[in-house]
């Protein structure tokens, strides 16, 4: 790469690292489920404590209301926790646990403006155009406050993209880029378990006499990594229902019911799921389009088509699709809260890489004025989806964190339910149980079992507790305390399990 376009680069990843920062001001939080749970663990890990939970965010992890702490990632990977963890060890003192947490993944963020214009490079996209995709990818668009959220976006992110930069070489023959994407594939599946879909690729490798030596080399390390994270799986015990929580849902509530989901249930709810499926197809397409930020799909799939004869062009495609249907009519309800729009920050880079080249031929016949004005319109479309993203998580996120907060004086002392259990255990320093989908009878047998002194209830809450939060209140429960909309229900007295 000529010294000059080295130094662009380099002052447009100081521009993107800036854009993080900025970024994180708004993302002062963890924010959801996913983020809180990984950087909470990531706390346990670094002082020592090895991938374990003292708190229960679903009972998937607690089987029986198995006792304290708890082995951790039984639904989730753990190369986010570790990573934030690295972050937390170097940096914890200095910036505490989720700003150290924040800055292993804004560490990780750095390189994909990098990634992104080394893939465009690969796609024989000019230098011009290469930089202008690195600065897509830079600014984020609606990825822009994921990419410095404490859960799997910037790295799922810069592993997939250098996976299909791999995936190139190795598919012309050449054994070291194999053995690469496959410690690839074997890091992305740590970070996300829908990249285990990217050893399908793999196996084309195998198919063509060319590729097949690299092929058995990706294979090798990918199997290595898949391998061991399954042996730790099977040492704390396979959940026997997981299958069933991610795919027998009739209703998302299920997932954390203590109940599994039975086959009879969801074959009795088949209306219903294929309501749901449906719905998944349309709202993760939409998904798909706005994290290309619109115009760039349509410039991205022009070129998917016009190199289709690549092979990494081919494998991001397919996989493209092959993932867009497992989350939509597989894991459907957990694709529609989230797992498909994470899924697509694996792809989003390379897929602004391919835009990049759809448009360099587009533009290629008309006047460079035209041109400029596109890029410019397209930039500033990025930079209004990055804003827009941010105005969005602030509205969603900050707020509800803010009451919590403010609750947690109204709380008494000592463990308690609620239904995010990761997020209140971060807020609170305290151990959280999830209410049990179920219903009282299950958040009963929870109470006694952990020694919770109250059940705190937010307006968003599971159905069972329709009654409990409109004042239909159990005798072992005192008269809610309230915070705004979050109800906290002290427990008066001892209460028994009054399930089997």
């Amino acid at each position: 790469m000529p010294d000059a376009a080295a130094i662009r680069l380099i002052l447009l990843s100081a521009a993107a690292l800036l854009v993080r920062l900025l970024s994180a001001t708004i993302v002062a939080r963890p924010g959801y489920t996913d983020a809180y749970y990984y950087s909470v663990v990531a706390g346990r890990l670094a002082r020592g404590d090895g991938l374990s939970a003292d708190f229960v965010w679903n009972f998937i992890e607690a089987p029986g209301m198995a006792a304290l702490p708890v082995a951790s990632h039984r639904f989730w990977v753990p190369l986010v926790s570790a990573l934030e963890a690295v972050g937390i060890a170097t940096l914890g003192p200095l910036l505490g646990e989720f700003r150290a947490a924040q800055a292993a993944i804004i560490a990780t963020a750095v390189f994909l403006p990098a990634t992104t214009y080394v893939a465009a490079r690969s796609l024989d996209v000019g230098e011009r155009s290469a930089l202008g995709a690195a600065a897509v990818v830079g600014l984020g668009g609606i990825f822009a406050p994921a990419f410095v959220a404490t859960d799997a976006f910037a790295p799922a992110a810069l592993i997939g993209t250098l996976f299909f930069v791999a995936y190139a070489r190795a598919a012309r023959g050449s054994v070291r880029a194999g053995a690469v994407a496959g410690l690839l594939v074997g890091l992305l599946y740590l970070a996300r378990a829908e990249g285990a879909l990217f050893g399908l690729a793999v196996l084309a490798l195998l198919a063509r006499p060319a590729s097949r030596r690299a092929g058995a080399a990706a294979s090798l390390f990918a199997l290595a990594i898949g391998g061991a994270w399954f042996a730790r799986d099977v040492a704390v015990g396979l959940p026997p229902d997981l299958l069933a929580r991610t795919t027998l849902l009739g209703r998302y509530e299920a997932f954390f019911a203590i109940a599994s989901p039975s086959a009879s249930a969801f074959v009795a709810s088949l209306p219903a799921v294929l309501v749901a499926k449906l719905n998944a197809l349309l709202t993760n397409g939409a998904t798909a389009i706005f994290a290309f930020a619109v115009v760039l799909g349509p410039l991205a799939a022009l070129a998917a088509i016009r190199l289709r004869t690549r092979a990494d062009v081919r494998a991001w495609a397919s996989l493209l699709v092959l993932v867009y249907l497992a989350q939509s009519l597989v894991w459907t309800l957990h694709s529609t809260r989230g797992s498909y729009f994470h899924s697509l920050a694996a792809f989003f880079p390379y897929g602004v890489a391919l835009a990049a080249a759809g448009a360099e031929r587009v533009l290629a016949t008309r006047d460079t004025g035209i041109a400029r004005v596109w890029s410019a319109g397209a930039l500033t479309l990025v930079v209004a989806l990055s804003a827009g993203a941010l105005v969005q998580w602030d509205a969603a996120f900050n707020g509800p964190a803010n009451a919590r907060a403010s609750a947690l004086d109204a709380i008494p002392a000592g463990p308690f339910l609620a239904i995010d259990a990761a997020a209140w255990r971060s807020i609170s320093g305290r151990t959280v149980i999830v209410t049990p989908a179920d219903g009282l009878a299950e958040a009963g047998c929870a109470v006694a079992t952990y020694g919770a002194r109250s059940i705190v209830l937010e307006a968003t809450h599971f159905s069972a507790y329709d009654a409990l939060y409109r004042g239909d209140i159990p005798s072992w429960l005192a008269p809610a305390v309230l915070r705004g909309d979050i109800h906290i229900h002290p427990v008066r007295g001892d209460i028994g399990c009054s399930i089997p």
